[in-house]
């Protein structure tokens, strides 16, 4: 049973935009007391040689078996007419590789490495102690809700790593820099290892949501872009992390998809219901850096539909094969089917119409972001489906 992801999901994340809104509004002192370290930064020990061989490293790979929460399928939602204008809800199990997921057939064999977000938000540390227990609960439960979606691969990787905690992100502090470098460090050797650990023929799905998708673009930029396995990468989805389109996507060696069946591409959106009041993350975005050393500015972030798998454009609800919406007790979730569309609007953000009822941990503004994989779960595992099997197919094609 979903273990209250979506409930543990919100808490962290509405505290992460809380705290930019107290940014905004109060003093910079007031914030820094709540949110960011107030200790010197610990330089982090490099891992012990080979740490990630030993299978406690990681929250999901390979023979952790019913306990793996990357594993973990949602039940469908079942809408019948009752008495009057009432509708009765009941909910069944779905086959994972079910055409009611936009899943025909059998998918190739493909093997995923998924980058969980932030869950450490400690202000004793600026690093996520390996073992804290309330961070490795949480980060379990992000990849129960977040994760999943990709459980079509014969593999999934999701390691422990000594993240940045949540105050880092809301500081310019050098401490924060080296933060996210230590942080980094852990995630690149994880990386690694599983590179070591995958068939060499088995191609790779790559994953990332907010902190998670931070470390992937430094992956891809600095790790992957011109190397030999580069060409095994099918697609990579960095989810919840603005991209500028000018000035970050050149950066990473990999375009934009363009279409549902495109490969060798990147994915990435920010959900927010209308009206929307995205100013605080905007005004954020304008203020940074892009990876070509230039300021973002107003320049367009990347939004893929992921209704549709295409860059921008929009889709109608009856578009959505199944939203993860958390029950009255946030103690399970189920897919429901047609209940938000999706629009890329012009500055890139995803806008999904009316708020839907996903449970009291919307952010201010209308920001989805604590839902941006689960508003799309199902299309997400149909895409990535449809992707690995053009990649495999293409392939068999050259050969």
């Amino acid at each position: 049973m979903a273990r209250k992801f979506l409930y543990f999901i919100a808490i962290m994340i509405v505290l992460v935009f809380a705290a930019l809104i107290v940014l905004r509004v109060w003093s910079q002192e007031l914030t820094a007391f709540v949110f960011v370290p107030d200790v010197e930064f610990v330089e982090q020990e490099p891992l012990q040689e080979n740490a990630y061989q030993d299978p406690a490293m990681w929250y999901s790979r390979p023979g952790i078996g019913v306990n793996d929460p990357a594993r973990w399928q949602p039940a469908l939602a079942e809408v019948s007419a009752g008495e009057g204008s009432e509708k009765a809800t009941t909910s069944r199990p779905v086959d994972p590789q079910s055409e009611e997921l936009g899943v025909s057939g059998e998918v190739p064999d493909f093997a995923v490495f998924f980058v969980h977000p932030t869950s450490y938000r400690g202000t004793d540390n600026w690093n996520a102690p390996i073992g804290d227990q309330e961070a490795e609960d949480i980060a379990r439960i992000y990849i129960r809700g977040m994760a999943s979606p990709f459980n079509a691969a014969q593999e999934i990787w999701a390691p422990r790593y000594r993240q940045a905690t949540l105050g880092a992100f809301l500081t310019t502090a050098p401490e924060a820099e080296k933060a996210l470098d230590a942080a980094y460090a852990d995630v690149l050797e994880a990386f690694r290892f599983f590179l070591d650990s995958v068939d060499e023929e088995t191609p790779i799905v790559l994953v990332g949501h907010s902190q998670g998708s931070l470390h992937l673009l430094r992956l891809l930029r600095e790790e992957v872009k011109d190397s030999e396995y580069a060409s095994r990468v099918v697609a990579s989805y960095a989810i919840g992390w603005p991209i500028s389109v000018e000035h970050d996507l050149p950066a990473l060696g990999v375009p934009a998809c363009a279409t549902p069946s495109q490969t060798g591409c990147i994915l990435s959106w920010s959900s927010y219901a209308e009206p929307a009041d995205p100013s605080a993350v905007i005004d954020t975005y304008a203020a940074s850096t892009g990876f070509d050393g230039q300021l973002r500015g107003d320049s367009q972030i990347l939004c893929t539909n992921p209704l549709t798998g295409k860059f921008g454009g929009e889709a109608e609800a009856q578009a959505n094969l199944g939203t993860l919406v958390p029950d009255d007790t946030m103690a399970n979730g189920e897919l429901v089917p047609g209940a938000v569309p999706a629009r890329c609007v012009d500055n890139g953000l995803l806008m999904i119409g009316d708020p839907p009822e996903m449970g009291s941990y919307v952010l201010p503004g209308n920001n989805y972001h604590v839902y941006d994989i689960p508003l799309f779960w199902a299309n997400t595992k149909a895409d990535v489906a449809r992707r690995v099997s053009a990649f495999v197919g293409s392939q068999e094609g050259a050969n």
